[in-house]
C-alpha cells in the first residue's frame, strides 16, 4: 500500500509493486492525479482519494483496506508537503498545513494502518534530508519531518514482537513534477532545481525510480534492518552536516 502514491516517488513505488505482481492500494488527494495514476497502474491497483489531514478519512481508508486487501505486506507512508520560507516569515496557516500533513497525518495514518500489516511485514516512511542540519528556509518542514523519524523509531521498537520492520527514507532533491514544494511558480521551481544540482555532491537530482528501488529494498530485502533512516540524497546530508559542524 502507498499512501501518497498518485504522483512522484509514491507513484514510482506503486509502479514497482505492480511490476512485481502485487495488488496495491494507492491514495492521493488530487482528482486529476488519481485518475491518471489509475489509468497508468491498471487493474492491479486500487487508487482512491483520501485526505491524510482528516482522521475520519484515515479511518475510512483503513476500512477500505480491510475490505479489499485484508493484510498488507508493505505500508509506505509517503504523503507530504513543503512550503519554503524564512523563519521570521512563517505564518500560522503555513505551519498548520505542513504539520497537518507531514506530522499529524503521518502519525494517525500509521496508527490506523500498522495493525493491518502482516506479522513479518514492513513499513517505510518518507522523511527528508532536511530533517537535520538546519536548512535555511525550511524551519517548519524540517521540524515536521524530524518528528516523523522519531515516530518511526518508536513504532519500530513497539512492533518488534510482530517482526514488522519500520524504516525511514530521507530523500534529497528528486526530479519530480512538483519538486516536493507547494506554491512555487515555474521560474522559482526552476531556480530551486538548479540549486539542488549545484549543492548536491553527486551533481544531480535523484530519480523517482531510484527512490522507489530503495523503498523496495527496505520493504523486501533489508530483512535485518529496522528503526533505520536511509539517506537518498546524493551526499547532500553529509555536506550539510560538515558545513553545520564547521560554522563559527
Amino acid at each position: 500500500m502507498v499512501v501518497g502514491g498518485s504522483h512522484g516517488i509514491g507513484l514510482a513505488t506503486a509502479r514497482a509493486l505492480v511490476a512485481r505482481g502485487a495488488q496495491v492500494v494507492v491514495t492521493g488527494n488530487d482528482p486529476g492525479a488519481i485518475a491518471e495514476a489509475a489509468r497508468e497502474l491498471g487493474p492491479r491497483a486500487r487508487v482512491v482519494r483520501s485526505d491524510v489531514t482528516s482522521l475520519a478519512a484515515i479511518e475510512a481508508l483503513a476500512a477500505d483496506v480491510r475490505e479489499h486487501l485484508g493484510r498488507l505486506d508493505l505500508l509506505f507512508v509517503n504523503a507530504g508537503v513543503a512550503e519554503l520560507g524564512a523563519f521570521a516569515e512563517v505564518t500560522e496557516a503555513s505551519f498548520d498545513r505542513q504539520f497537518a500533513v507531514n506530522t499529524k497525518g503521518a502519525f494517525f495514518t500509521l496508527k490506523a494502518l500498522a495493525p493491518l500489516v502482516r506479522d513479518g511485514g514492513a513499513i517505510v516512511v518518507t522523511s527528508s534530508v532536511a530533517d537535520t542540519g538546519g536548512t535555511p528556509g525550511m524551519a517548519v518542514y524540517s521540524g515536521s519531518k524530524a518528528a516523523v523519524v522519531s515516530f518511526a523509531q518508536v513504532l519500530a521498537a513497539e512492533l518488534v514482537p510482530r517482526r514488522v520492520r519500520v524504516n525511514v527514507i530521507a530523500p534529497g532533491f528528486v526530479a519530480t513534477k512538483t519538486m516536493g514544494t507547494k506554491g512555487l511558480d515555474d521560474a522559482s521551481r526552476a531556480r530551486f532545481s538548479a540549486l539542488g544540482d549545484a549543492i548536491t555532491p553527486l551533481g544531480r537530482h535523484g530519480t523517482e525510480e531510484e527512490i522507489a528501488r530503495a523503498v523496495m529494498f527496505l520493504a523486501f530485502d533489508a530483512t535485518f534492518t529496522t528503526g533505520a533512516k536511509l539517506a537518498l540524497d546524493g551526499g547532500l546530508g553529509q555536506r550539510l552536516s560538515f558545513e553545520a559542524g564547521g560554522a563559527k
